[in-house]
C-alpha cells in the first residue's frame, strides 16, 4: 500500500477523473460491502462522516445503534483499472465506527488491529501470506453461475488444455496494477482450479489484500463470462480449495524471530511456542478458519487436506508445515483454513494464538514425519494425535468451549458469531440432499 495524506487523495481524485469512490467494509462473516459517493462527496468522507444504517446487516444488533461511520484507510485509496478512464472508479477500505466516536467492537478489520497492536508492544510484527485457490466456472445461459467446466486440465498444466489461462493472466495483470506484487500463478489440481500467489506482508495489509484480491478476481472472470468462486468444496470427488496461512514474526531491529540456524528445522524456541498456541486452540479456531458447512467437505481423506492436530516439517497434508527458508525468512504454514473465511478474523486469531503459545512457552508435540494415513487409530491415540472438527457444528462447540477466542474476538462478536453458526448449521440439517434420495428413496 501507498503512504498517501488527505490532501493527496483529494489531489489524486481530481487529477486523474474519479467520479465514484466506493467506500468497503467487510462484515463479520467475510463479505465485502460497500458504499459509493460521488467525488463531491469525498472530503466529507475523508473527515470521516460517511454514515451508514446498519441494522439490516447480519451481525449488528439494536443495542449497537443503528447509525454507522466509515473511517476510511488513506493508504488503501486505489483506482479501479477495469472501470471505465473517464469518469473513473477508486476504492478506499474501512473501519467501521460508532455514533460517538469509538471503534465498532465487532468490527472484524477492528478486530486484526487490535491484535497487532497487542504483538507490537510485546515487540513482535507480524507478517502473513495467504494463499487462496479458487475454481473458474461456466456460467449458464442467463448468466447465473454453475460447478461446471469443460477443461480437464490438472497440476500446472497450460493452455489450450488449461482453460482460464487467458482470465487467470487478466487477473495477474489488474493486481499488478492495484499494486499487488504477484509471485506466481498456476493450475491447481483439479479441473477449473486455480491459485495466485502474492508476497507476504505486514498483517493488515496482508487482510486488506486477500479481499481485494477476492474482489478483482471475480470481476475479471465475469469479464470472461467466468463465474469465479471461493467455496471450499464446490464439486464431488475433486480436490476443494484452500487459504494456506503463512506466518511470520519479526523484532523491532527487523529480524525473523522463527529463524534458528543451529536447530535441524531451521526454527527458533518462539517458533515451537507459536506452533504450540495453534495447536492448542486449532479446534476452538476452526469455526473461524473454516466457516461453512460446506468448508468441512474439503477436510476429508484422499485430497491432501489436513484432518488431525499435528505438525510435520516437510508432509503436505499435515495441520502445520514449515516451509524451505529463503533468505533469512523463515515462516510456518498452516493448512486447514480455506478462502471462505474472513481474513480478518482468522489472521487474528492464528496470531494472538501463536502469541499464546509464546507467552505461556506452550510446547508442542513431536513432529509426524509420515503419512497420517499409514498411522491406525491407536497409536494416533498413543502419540496424542487428536481429530480436528468435522463438521461445522463440532466447531461451534470447540469454539464455545474454548475462553482464549473470546479473549480474543470479544464476548459481543462470539456470541452473535456463535448464533449464526448454529442458525446456519440448523437451517443445512432441515436439508434433503440429493445424495440421500439417490441412495434411500428407491430401496426404502
Amino acid at each position: 500500500m501507498a503512504n498517501y495524506t488527505r490532501e493527496e487523495i483529494l489531489s489524486m481524485a481530481e487529477e486523474e477523473d474519479v467520479e465514484f469512490i466506493r467506500l468497503q467494509f467487510t462484515d463479520m462473516f467475510g463479505t465485502m460491502r460497500n458504499i459509493a459517493i460521488t467525488s463531491s462527496q469525498l472530503e466529507k468522507a475523508l473527515n470521516n462522516e460517511c454514515m451508514f444504517d446498519a441494522l439490516p446487516l447480519e451481525g449488528f444488533a439494536v443495542e449497537d445503534g443503528t447509525d454507522m461511520y466509515l473511517h476510511p484507510d488513506l493508504d488503501s485509496f486505489v483506482i479501479l483499472p477495469w472501470r471505465p478512464q473517464q469518469g473513473k472508479v477508486a476504492r478506499m477500505i474501512c473501519d467501521v465506527y460508532k455514533a460517538d466516536g469509538t471503534p465498532y467492537e465487532c468490527c472484524s478489520r477492528g478486530i486484526l488491529k487490535r491484535c497487532i497492536a497487542q504483538a507490537r508492544e510485546m515487540g513482535y510484527e507480524f507478517y502473513a501470506g495467504p494463499r487462496c485457490e479458487f475454481f473458474l466456472f461456466q456460467t449458464d445461459e442467463e448468466g447465473q453461475p454453475t460447478n461446471q467446466t469443460p477443461e480437464r486440465a490438472g497440476y500446472f498444466d497450460l493452455g489450450p488444455i488449461d482453460m482460464g489461462e487467458n482470465a487467470r493472466r487478466d487477473i495477474v495483470l489488474t493486481l499488478e496494477d492495484m499494486g499487488f506484487r504477484v509471485e506466481s500463478s498456476y493450475h491447481e489440481v483439479a479441473p477449473g482450479q486455480h491459485e495466485i500467489d502474492f508476497h507476504r506482508a505486514k498483517g493488515l495489509e496482508s487482510a486488506d489484500s486477500v479481499m481485494t484480491f477476492k474482489f478483482a478476481v471475480r470481476t475479471i472472470a465475469r469479464r470472461h463470462g467466468l463465474h469465479a468462486t471461493f467455496m471450499p468444496k464446490p464439486k464431488t470427488g475433486v480436490s476443494g480449495s484452500g487459504m494456506h496461512l503463512n506466518f511470520a514474526l519479526y523484532d523491532r531491529e527487523g529480524r525473523n524471530i522463527f529463524r534458528n540456524n543451529e536447530d535441524p528445522l531451521g526454527l527458533s524456541q518462539e517458533a515451537y511456542y507459536f506452533i504450540g498456541g495453534i495447536l492448542k486452540h486449532i479446534s476452538g479456531m476452526s469455526a473461524i478458519t473454516n466457516p461453512l458447512v460446506n468448508s468441512y467437505k474439503r477436510l476429508v481423506p484422499g485430497f491432501e487436506a489436513p484432518l488431525y492436530e499435528a505438525w510435520s516439517a516437510h508432509k503436505k497434508n499435515s495441520l502445520i508445515r514449515i516451509p524451505a527458508a529463503k533468505g533469512g525468512h523463515k515462516e510456518i504454514e498452516l493448512r486447514s483454513p480455506d478462502p471462505a473465511a474472513n481474513p480478518y478474523l482468522a489472521l487474528a486469531i492464528c496470531l494472538m494464538a501463536g502469541i499464546d503459545g509464546i507467552q505461556n512457552k506452550i510446547l508442542p508435540p513431536a513432529p509426524v514425519d509420515q503419512e497420517m494415513d499409514s498411522i491406525c487409530e491407536e497409536e494416533k491415540g498413543k502419540l496424542g494425535i487428536m481429530a480436528l472438527p468435522s463438521t461445522l457444528r463440532e466447531a461451534i462447540t470447540a469454539m464455545e468451549e474454548d475462553p482464549f477466542i473470546r479473549t480474543v474476538l470479544g464476548d459481543a462478536f462470539v456470541d452473535r458469531y456463535v448464533e449464526a453458526k448454529k442458525s446456519e448449521w440448523k437451517e443445512y440439517m432441515l436439508q434433503v440432499s440429493d445424495w440421500e434420495v439417490d441412495q434411500y428413496l428407491y430401496r426404502i
